[in-house]
Protein backbone atom coordinates (compact mmCIF):
# COMPACT_ATOMS: atom_id res chain seq x y z
CA UNK A 1 0.00 0.00 0.00
CA UNK A 2 2.73 2.30 0.98
CA UNK A 3 4.51 1.82 -2.43
CA UNK A 4 1.02 2.64 -4.23
CA UNK A 5 0.46 5.94 -2.54
CA UNK A 6 4.25 6.45 -3.28
CA UNK A 7 4.13 6.22 -7.03
CA UNK A 8 0.50 8.14 -7.44
CA UNK A 9 1.75 11.13 -5.52
CA UNK A 10 5.05 10.75 -7.98
CA UNK A 11 2.24 10.83 -11.02
CA UNK A 12 -0.11 13.60 -9.81
CA UNK A 13 -0.16 17.03 -9.53
CA UNK A 14 -0.41 18.46 -5.72
CA UNK A 15 -3.62 20.58 -4.87
CA UNK A 16 -2.56 24.12 -2.90
CA UNK A 17 -3.16 22.83 0.33
CA UNK A 18 -0.90 19.65 -0.01
CA UNK A 19 1.89 21.67 -1.83
CA UNK A 20 4.98 22.43 -0.22
CA UNK A 21 5.09 26.17 1.72
CA UNK A 22 8.12 27.01 -0.24
CA UNK A 23 9.95 30.14 1.31
CA UNK A 24 10.00 34.14 -0.26
CA UNK A 25 13.54 34.49 -0.81
CA UNK A 26 15.23 32.99 -3.74
CA UNK A 27 17.39 30.41 -3.26
CA UNK A 28 20.94 30.46 -4.24
CA UNK A 29 22.31 29.71 -7.76
CA UNK A 30 25.05 30.52 -10.06
CA UNK A 31 26.47 33.76 -11.05
CA UNK A 32 27.23 33.27 -14.85
CA UNK A 33 27.25 30.22 -17.05
CA UNK A 34 29.53 27.36 -16.73
CA UNK A 35 30.61 27.14 -20.42
CA UNK A 36 29.87 30.82 -21.72
CA UNK A 37 30.35 32.80 -18.90
CA UNK A 38 27.63 34.86 -19.89
CA UNK A 39 25.58 36.26 -16.72
CA UNK A 40 22.08 33.79 -15.82
CA UNK A 41 19.99 36.31 -14.77
CA UNK A 42 18.73 39.28 -16.31
CA UNK A 43 18.92 41.85 -17.80
CA UNK A 44 20.14 40.50 -20.92
CA UNK A 45 20.76 42.48 -24.19
CA UNK A 46 17.84 44.42 -25.95
CA UNK A 47 15.90 42.56 -28.48
CA UNK A 48 16.28 38.90 -26.82
CA UNK A 49 12.93 37.27 -26.11
CA UNK A 50 13.18 33.87 -23.32
CA UNK A 51 11.58 30.20 -24.03
CA UNK A 52 11.22 27.56 -21.36
CA UNK A 53 11.17 23.65 -22.33
CA UNK A 54 10.59 21.11 -19.62
CA UNK A 55 11.54 17.62 -21.65
CA UNK A 56 12.66 15.37 -18.43
CA UNK A 57 15.82 15.63 -16.38
CA UNK A 58 16.86 19.57 -16.95
CA UNK A 59 20.76 18.54 -16.75
CA UNK A 60 20.28 16.52 -20.10
CA UNK A 61 17.47 19.19 -21.58
CA UNK A 62 20.13 21.86 -20.83
CA UNK A 63 23.07 20.80 -23.20
CA UNK A 64 20.46 20.66 -26.07
CA UNK A 65 19.98 24.07 -26.12
CA UNK A 66 23.20 26.28 -25.45
CA UNK A 67 25.04 24.99 -28.31
CA UNK A 68 22.53 26.46 -30.82
CA UNK A 69 23.82 29.64 -32.92
CA UNK A 70 21.43 32.61 -31.68
CA UNK A 71 21.29 31.14 -28.34
CA UNK A 72 22.43 33.39 -25.76
CA UNK A 73 22.25 31.78 -22.27
CA UNK A 74 20.43 28.83 -20.67
CA UNK A 75 19.83 28.16 -17.24
CA UNK A 76 17.46 25.38 -15.32
CA UNK A 77 15.12 25.60 -12.66
CA UNK A 78 11.89 25.34 -11.62
CA UNK A 79 8.29 26.35 -13.07
CA UNK A 80 4.64 24.84 -13.65
CA UNK A 81 4.11 24.52 -9.98
CA UNK A 82 2.69 26.03 -6.94
CA UNK A 83 5.81 25.75 -4.23
CA UNK A 84 7.48 29.39 -4.26
CA UNK A 85 11.06 29.20 -4.40
CA UNK A 86 11.59 25.37 -4.06
CA UNK A 87 14.63 23.52 -3.58
CA UNK A 88 15.49 20.15 -5.62
CA UNK A 89 14.98 18.20 -2.76
CA UNK A 90 11.57 19.12 -2.20
CA UNK A 91 10.35 18.75 -5.84
CA UNK A 92 11.60 15.26 -5.85
CA UNK A 93 9.06 14.84 -3.24
CA UNK A 94 6.12 15.59 -5.69
CA UNK A 95 4.76 18.04 -3.33
CA UNK A 96 5.67 21.33 -5.14
CA UNK A 97 3.72 20.82 -8.19
CA UNK A 98 6.94 22.15 -10.46
CA UNK A 99 8.92 20.04 -13.48
CA UNK A 100 12.41 20.49 -14.42
CA UNK A 101 12.52 23.26 -16.54
CA UNK A 102 15.37 24.76 -19.04
CA UNK A 103 15.34 28.55 -19.84
CA UNK A 104 16.59 29.70 -23.54
CA UNK A 105 17.37 33.46 -24.00
CA UNK A 106 18.19 33.97 -27.51
CA UNK A 107 18.20 36.44 -30.29
CA UNK A 108 15.29 36.28 -32.52
CA UNK A 109 17.30 37.92 -35.29
CA UNK A 110 19.68 34.47 -35.39
CA UNK A 111 17.13 31.50 -34.43
CA UNK A 112 13.89 31.30 -34.85
CA UNK A 113 11.56 29.83 -32.10
CA UNK A 114 10.21 27.26 -34.31
CA UNK A 115 14.49 25.76 -34.66
CA UNK A 116 13.88 26.16 -30.31
CA UNK A 117 10.71 23.99 -30.79
CA UNK A 118 11.92 21.44 -33.32
CA UNK A 119 15.16 20.81 -30.77
CA UNK A 120 12.41 20.32 -27.57
CA UNK A 121 9.93 17.73 -29.64
CA UNK A 122 13.34 15.47 -30.99
CA UNK A 123 14.88 16.19 -27.93
CA UNK A 124 12.59 13.52 -25.97
CA UNK A 125 9.30 11.31 -26.26
CA UNK A 126 6.47 14.03 -25.87
CA UNK A 127 4.15 11.04 -25.72
CA UNK A 128 5.19 10.22 -22.24
CA UNK A 129 3.16 11.30 -19.55
CA UNK A 130 4.68 12.34 -16.16
CA UNK A 131 8.23 10.33 -17.06
CA UNK A 132 10.83 9.97 -19.99
CA UNK A 133 12.18 6.48 -19.77
CA UNK A 134 12.68 5.26 -16.31
CA UNK A 135 12.25 8.58 -14.97
CA UNK A 136 8.73 8.95 -13.18
CA UNK A 137 7.56 11.47 -11.59
CA UNK A 138 5.69 15.34 -11.84
CA UNK A 139 8.60 17.09 -12.70
CA UNK A 140 9.96 14.98 -15.57
CA UNK A 141 6.82 16.19 -17.28
CA UNK A 142 6.77 17.16 -20.94
CA UNK A 143 5.99 21.26 -21.41
CA UNK A 144 6.74 24.30 -23.02
CA UNK A 145 5.84 27.57 -21.07
CA UNK A 146 5.49 30.52 -23.20
CA UNK A 147 6.49 33.75 -23.12
CA UNK A 148 3.97 35.21 -25.12
CA UNK A 149 0.64 34.89 -27.19
CA UNK A 150 2.58 34.26 -30.46
CA UNK A 151 5.07 32.01 -28.75
CA UNK A 152 1.52 29.84 -27.23
CA UNK A 153 0.16 30.20 -30.90
CA UNK A 154 3.61 28.55 -32.14
CA UNK A 155 3.93 25.97 -29.72
CA UNK A 156 0.43 24.46 -29.97
CA UNK A 157 1.32 24.82 -34.55
CA UNK A 158 4.20 23.05 -33.59
CA UNK A 159 2.87 20.43 -31.27
CA UNK A 160 0.01 19.36 -33.69
CA UNK A 161 2.97 19.24 -37.06
CA UNK A 162 5.35 17.40 -34.80
CA UNK A 163 1.90 14.76 -33.98
CA UNK A 164 1.28 14.71 -38.00
CA UNK A 165 4.78 13.64 -38.29
CA UNK A 166 4.86 10.72 -35.03
CA UNK A 167 1.52 9.68 -37.04
CA UNK A 168 3.28 9.61 -40.19
CA UNK A 169 6.29 7.36 -39.07
CA UNK A 170 3.71 4.44 -37.50
CA UNK A 171 4.42 6.18 -33.65
CA UNK A 172 0.72 5.74 -31.68
CA UNK A 173 1.83 7.92 -28.98
CA UNK A 174 -0.22 11.01 -28.60
CA UNK A 175 1.62 14.00 -27.50
CA UNK A 176 0.79 15.10 -24.12
CA UNK A 177 3.48 17.81 -23.73
CA UNK A 178 1.85 20.87 -21.60
CA UNK A 179 1.49 24.40 -23.15
CA UNK A 180 0.63 27.18 -21.27
CA UNK A 181 1.94 30.74 -20.91
CA UNK A 182 5.14 31.05 -18.92
CA UNK A 183 4.32 31.46 -14.95
CA UNK A 184 7.59 31.95 -12.61
CA UNK A 185 10.35 30.43 -13.41
CA UNK A 186 12.73 29.67 -10.11
CA UNK A 187 16.36 29.46 -10.53
CA UNK A 188 17.23 26.26 -9.42
CA UNK A 189 20.49 25.32 -7.46
CA UNK A 190 24.75 26.20 -8.56
CA UNK A 191 25.08 22.90 -9.14
CA UNK A 192 22.56 21.89 -11.08
CA UNK A 193 23.56 24.81 -13.69
CA UNK A 194 25.50 23.20 -16.53
CA UNK A 195 25.58 19.71 -14.53
CA UNK A 196 26.25 17.81 -18.21
CA UNK A 197 29.19 20.59 -19.06
CA UNK A 198 30.88 19.48 -15.26
CA UNK A 199 29.62 15.64 -15.75
CA UNK A 200 30.85 14.50 -19.14
CA UNK A 201 29.16 11.28 -19.95
CA UNK A 202 26.43 11.00 -17.45
CA UNK A 203 23.02 9.21 -18.01
CA UNK A 204 20.85 11.43 -20.01
CA UNK A 205 16.88 9.99 -19.50
CA UNK A 206 16.03 11.35 -22.42
CA UNK A 207 14.08 9.27 -24.91
CA UNK A 208 13.71 10.75 -28.03
CA UNK A 209 11.65 8.82 -30.66
CA UNK A 210 14.17 9.31 -33.25
CA UNK A 211 11.06 11.04 -35.12
CA UNK A 212 12.39 14.53 -37.30
CA UNK A 213 10.46 17.67 -37.16
CA UNK A 214 9.39 18.35 -40.31
CA UNK A 215 11.29 21.65 -41.48
CA UNK A 216 10.23 25.14 -40.87
CA UNK A 217 8.50 25.83 -44.61
CA UNK A 218 6.37 22.85 -43.92
CA UNK A 219 4.74 24.47 -40.53
CA UNK A 220 4.40 28.50 -41.65
CA UNK A 221 7.38 30.81 -40.92
CA UNK A 222 9.13 30.67 -38.17
CA UNK A 223 8.18 33.52 -35.81
CA UNK A 224 10.80 35.45 -33.39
Amino acid sequence: MFLVEMFQRKTTMPTAAEALAGRTAPIDTARVHAVTGRPLKAPFPDGHRLAYFAMGRFSSAEKLFWPLDGVYVTAVGYAGGITPNPTYQELLTSLTGHTQTVMVVFDPARIGYRALLARFFEGHDPTQAMRQGNDIGTFFRSAIFAAGEDHLAEAEAARDLYQQALSSAGHSGRIVTEIAPAPPFYYAEANHQQHAARTPGGQSGLRPTGVAFPDAEAGGAASP
